[in-house]
């Protein structure tokens, strides 16, 4: 007698092993670069709109959304990229990594120049929306140079110890991590905004002050944060002397380790 029981086809094991191996394959070059000008793009476009914003506005866009604006965008963006490319959106968290060992400096040059692609991109996308006002969003201190670059010193040191010993504990708390990262640089914001200018990032200073021509005040903004990563560095070393396959997924992304 004819069995009329619909007939249940066996899974192709080929094509399952297939696309297995097409999830775990590694994200290539062009994408982690694409995803970190993207990335530091958005965090410019963010980050300095939002003080252009403000000058337009006559006061309307406030100290308060200048500071936080930027945390919540980084922190959307490492959610959205961070298993592609590290989401890094900063040269100094790349140099962090790679004081670190946690990321090869045969990468940093490429990754620092998609950064800085990005913030540039970003500066001249402003440039055309809206003009020249507030100096493109550009990084500017109410301090004296000496006193701008302790200042960037201290908060990047802070930002890149919670960076790293967020990565260190990668398997505890995941892409989590968006949120302690996203709340310090809200925090450094409100702290330092109106003092410094809270940048913690070259990339994003170096963008609006190529754009606008206006380089003469930008070195406390490369030198502070240069400085501030290399201290956040020798923190991670003291507080995780250890290395663990974690912390080369957090900094390359998850499928990139």
């Amino acid at each position: 007698m004819l069995n009329d029981q619909p007939r249940v086809h066996a899974p192709e094991r080929g094509k399952s092993k297939s696309n297995e191996s097409e999830r775990n394959r590694p994200p290539s070059a062009a994408r982690c670069l694409l995803a970190e000008t993207v990335g530091t793009f958005a965090l410019t476009v963010v980050a300095a709109g939002t003080v252009m914003a403000g000058a337009l506005s006559h006061g309307d866009v406030d100290h308060v959304a200048k500071a936080i604006a930027p945390g919540l965008v980084v922190m959307a963006l490492i959610y959205a990229f961070g298993d592609v490319s590290g989401a890094h959106f900063n040269p100094v968290v790349t140099l962090a990594f790679a004081l670190r060992r946690d990321f090869g400096w045969r990468r940093v040059p490429a990754y620092w120049t998609a950064q800085i692609t990005g913030a540039c991109a970003a500066a001249l996308f402003l440039r055309e929306m809206l003009g020249t006002v507030g100096h493109l969003g550009a990084s500017e201190s109410s301090l004296t140079a000496t006193r701008t670059v302790a200042l960037e010193t201290v908060l990047t040191a802070l930002l890149v110890t919670v960076i790293l010993n967020s990565a260190s504990r990668h398997s505890l708390i995941g892409t989590d991590a968006a949120l302690a990262v996203g709340a310090t640089i809200a925090l450094c914001g409100l702290f330092a905004a109106t003092l410094s200018g809270a940048s913690m990032n070259p990339a994003r200073s170096l963008g609006p002050a190529l754009v606008s021509g206006n380089l003469g005040n930008l070195w406390p903004y490369i030198a502070g944060p240069a400085l501030g990563s290399a201290i956040g560095v020798a923190l991670s070393f003291a507080l995780h002397p250890h290395h663990d396959q974690d912390e080369k997924q957090a900094a390359q992304g998850e499928q990139n380790a």
